[in-house]
């Protein structure tokens, strides 16, 4: 089997670093500048689950990308989706199978547009991880897991291989047949997270002690309540583990956005609050700190773009 990995940074290479760990044919799709990097440093993820250090990795760059993989397995940040469609389209051929691991659910609607419904999976992980100064892939927390499935459910052959392919990988790998509703209750959960924790710019433990639990859990009901009415209820289980991480004392969770938010850089605005938002809005939906939320982000954006350009530029 042959995988596409589009990006080698904290998310990518890390599960495309294992898989080429365990033996699988991977390649990763990546910009000059990070191909020079592995070719010269190689790929290196610190991890608690072991480390691993594989010398000049197989890569490839957009514009000598010519032959067709077996999966394309996609990490890119949501925004940056139409630029990665462009890039890796050339490795799409009619047995291919797309993986998307962004958040929200706006891309499965862009990728199945472009490439048909057939061939894009569902797909979601748990990881924690970022880039150190010395390019190296930091594993931070206990969890490096990833499920995928068709988006009917159904268990076909070419899951079933993909899930073996994984299964020999050092990371927790899961063939899903309800997919959709995963992705559903992690995309609830992250915009409730980045929603309270980016408007209050505190970790939840911090707005628990200002007295804003109430805060928190009115704005996972209005995420919640969309879901619903998109066709996906969460399941109890998904419910009071996402309240419980709401309301813990002391908890120093925050959103990625957050820490996006606080380093200057792009955020997923659009994709992780704007369209639960107008989903909500499509079903008539009053929900006022979802809204209040995607305005305060909204407006981080425009501030950053703003003053990105340069002094006398025209507006």
């Amino acid at each position: 089997m042959r995988i596409l990995v589009v990006g080698a940074g904290a998310i990518g290479g890390y599960f495309g670093g294992r898989l080429l760990e365990a033996g699988q044919d991977v390649t990763f799709l990546v910009r000059p500048r990070r191909a020079a990097e592995l070719a010269s440093s190689g790929l290196v993820i610190r991890s608690r689950f072991g480390d691993v250090a594989i010398s000049a990795p197989p890569t490839v760059v957009a514009e000598d990308l010519r032959q067709h993989f077996d999966v394309v397995l996609l990490s890119t940040k949501a925004y940056d989706l139409e630029s990665a469609i462009a890039s890796f389209a050339p490795a799409v051929g009619p047995q291919t199978a797309i993986l998307p691991l962004l958040n929200g659910m706006r891309h499965l609607d862009v990728l199945s547009e472009r490439f048909g419904k057939e061939r894009v999976l569902g797909g979601q992980c748990l990881i924690a991880a970022t880039l150190n100064q010395n390019r190296e892939i930091v594993h931070l927390n206990e969890s490096h897991d990833l499920s995928f499935g068709e988006l009917n459910g159904s268990c076909t052959p070419r899951v079933e291989a993909i899930a073996m392919a994984m299964s020999r990988a050092r990371f927790q790998s899961r063939l899903s047949q309800s997919t959709l509703s995963e992705m559903w209750a992690k995309w609830v959960f992250i915009a409730t997270a980045a929603g309270i924790t980016c408007l209050m710019r505190a970790a939840v433990g911090d707005i628990i002690n200002a007295g804003g639990s109430d805060l928190g859990l009115s704005l996972s009901e209005e995420c919640v309540d969309i879901a619903r009415q998109e066709g996906f209820p969460l399941a109890p289980a998904s419910l009071e583990r996402g309240r419980s991480m709401l309301t813990q004392p002391g908890s120093t969770l925050t959103a990625s956005m957050l820490r996006d938010i606080e380093q200057r850089s792009p955020i997923e605005a659009d994709q992780i609050v704007g369209d639960l938002l107008s989903r909500g809005q499509k079903h008539g939906l009053e929900t006022p700190l979802l809204r209040v939320a995607y305005v305060h982000l909204k407006s981080y954006e425009a501030r950053r773009a703003r003053e990105a350009k340069p002094v006398g530029a025209a507006a």
